[in-house]
């Protein structure tokens, strides 16, 4: 029997904080002088499951919860957590945050007042709610289509993770909301084998959401999916080598967005300057086809968010807009130094890490181009349709990708599967040499979790097909 998910902040639940709490704790953090503080009590419970060799390998259930303080004077920041609920613990996490302001006067807080955010991924039955034995058959399921789909596949593995998180922030500015994120995450990988062939495929999905995420997108769906990558790339051939025209796929390729040029569009880093899109605000810095948005608020998206992690709203934020640099993604500390207003982007892994620039759903907006003239435009490419891993450095945006999935572009058409393919080139570079824009954008089927600086966040990612006039394709074939 799976037990109930109870919440926790509620009234009679295992860790009832109400605004007088909070209040109190927020006095004790601006007692040596703070400009401010916030509080950021957290409450997560997770599952996960993995099905291998026809079997389930493992299941679990974990619970982690804490209050984290955060308290500012001037451009210094100090910071603790504490690991538990109790009224003196945390009074202590509070006193210990507060030392970061040693000398000046005590700062009253502020009346606290209840927000109530907006709501992008409720869900009727929590998948915690759901008897094991339910996603247990979701696995099977997958893997039975998997192993009867093409007698090449030799392993099949299936897995599912499941999330609640409950946080509550209180701020020094009068601010006390709370919200409840849901995440689900299922997955599927196929290996076939023929001869001394042995190739790899892969499908997965997911989102703020609960188990209705199946009702549109099956188990078998997604075995089929890793089905067809693996048994497709059995006939790759060697990757060319050299610059070439590049045709991106929608959808998960705008991981390369985020990855080469996303990062370098967070506040922190030009408040630092250390990224290369320091000073450029209203500058030309991608091609005029390119608007590039920050969107928190697409429903049950893996990285929508009701509340940033700083208690602010969200919102859809531009930032480049017809190639012209338009603004970064704003927590409450960068926002502060450029003078402007946050953007909601404040995120954290958990109550143990303090919030800083995140994206959420980071998209390359849709042209007006169709996605078959553009192929059809290729004399000779690649398009990549499923990426890997990758390399970014922030500081001037040149990255090395692998791609998962890619194939040959010859005359027009899409032929040969190929492997080996890394792109090699610059974010901003590659930007100003998009020439053409599908009306075709897709959004990631919630698979991408974003790191940095050591905290790990769920993110979306999306675009439309895009044609990139020239990008450096390592391979082993030249010519």
């Amino acid at each position: 029997m799976t037990p109930r998910y109870q919440a926790p902040f509620a009234p009679h639940g295992p860790a009832p904080i109400d605004t007088e709490i909070a209040r109190r704790l927020l006095s004790v953090a601006l007692e040596k002088g703070g400009d401010y503080a916030d509080l950021f009590f957290e409450y997560a419970v997770s599952g996960s499951y993995a099905y291998d060799e026809g079997i389930l390998k493992s299941a679990g259930r974990y619970v982690t919860m804490g209050l984290g303080v955060r308290v500012m004077k001037g451009d210094a920041t100090g910071y603790a957590y504490v690991e538990d609920f109790d009224l003196e613990a945390m009074r202590h996490a509070a006193r210990t945050a507060a030392q970061i302001a040693a000398g000046g006067g005590a700062v009253d807080a502020v009346g606290l007042e209840r927000v109530t955010p907006p709501s992008r991924y409720a869900v009727e039955t929590l998948s915690l709610d759901v008897d094991g034995a339910e996603k247990k058959e979701l696995l099977r399921r997958a893997d039975e289509t998997a192993r009867a789909a093409d007698p090449r596949i030799i392993k099949v593995n299936a897995s599912f993770s499941e999330e609640i998180r409950e946080i509550l922030i209180a701020t020094s500015t009068g601010r006390f909301v709370t919200d409840r994120q849901p995440l689900v995450r299922f997955g599927v990988r196929a290996i076939a084998e023929e001869g001394d062939k042995r190739q790899s495929g892969s499908s997965g999905g997911g989102g703020r959401m609960g188990l209705e995420y199946f009702e549109k997108h099956t188990p078998e769906e997604h075995a089929r999916e890793a089905v067809r990558q693996a048994v497709a790339m059995l006939d790759a051939r060697e990757a060319p080598a050299g610059e070439m025209e590049v045709v991106l796929g929608p959808g998960d390729s705008g991981i390369l967005l985020h990855e080469a040029v996303g990062h370098g569009l967070e506040a922190d880093f030009n408040r630092k300057g250390t990224s290369n899109y320091t000073d450029q605000v209203g500058e030309l810095v991608a091609s005029e086809l390119c608007t590039v948005v920050d969107d928190a608020t697409l429903d049950h998206s893996r990285g929508s968010i009701n509340v940033d992690d700083e208690g602010l709203a969200p919102s859809r934020a531009v930032l480049i807009e017809k190639g012209v640099l338009r603004g970064y993604m704003q927590d409450r500390h960068s926002a502060d130094h450029f003078h402007v207003t946050p953007t909601g982007n404040g995120r954290r892994e958990s109550f143990k890490s303090h919030p800083m620039p995140r994206m959420t759903n980071t998209m390359l907006l849709a042209g007006q181009d169709d996605p078959e003239e553009i192929v059809k435009s290729v004399k000779k490419g690649v398009y990549a349709k499923k990426f890997g891993g990758g390399q970014v450095d922030i500081s001037n945006g040149d990255f090395v990708f692998s791609l998962t999935e890619g194939y040959l572009i010859e005359d027009g058409k899409i032929t040969a599967p190929l492997k080996g393919v890394n792109l090699i080139g610059n974010g901003p570079d590659v930007m100003r040499k998009v020439v053409a824009l599908g009306h075709d954008l897709a959004t990631s089927d919630g698979i991408w979790t974003c790191g940095k600086d050591g905290q790990s966040v769920p993110v979306g990612v999306g675009c439309p097909t895009v044609k990139i006039s020239a990008v450096t394709v390592g391979g082993t074939q030249l010519g």
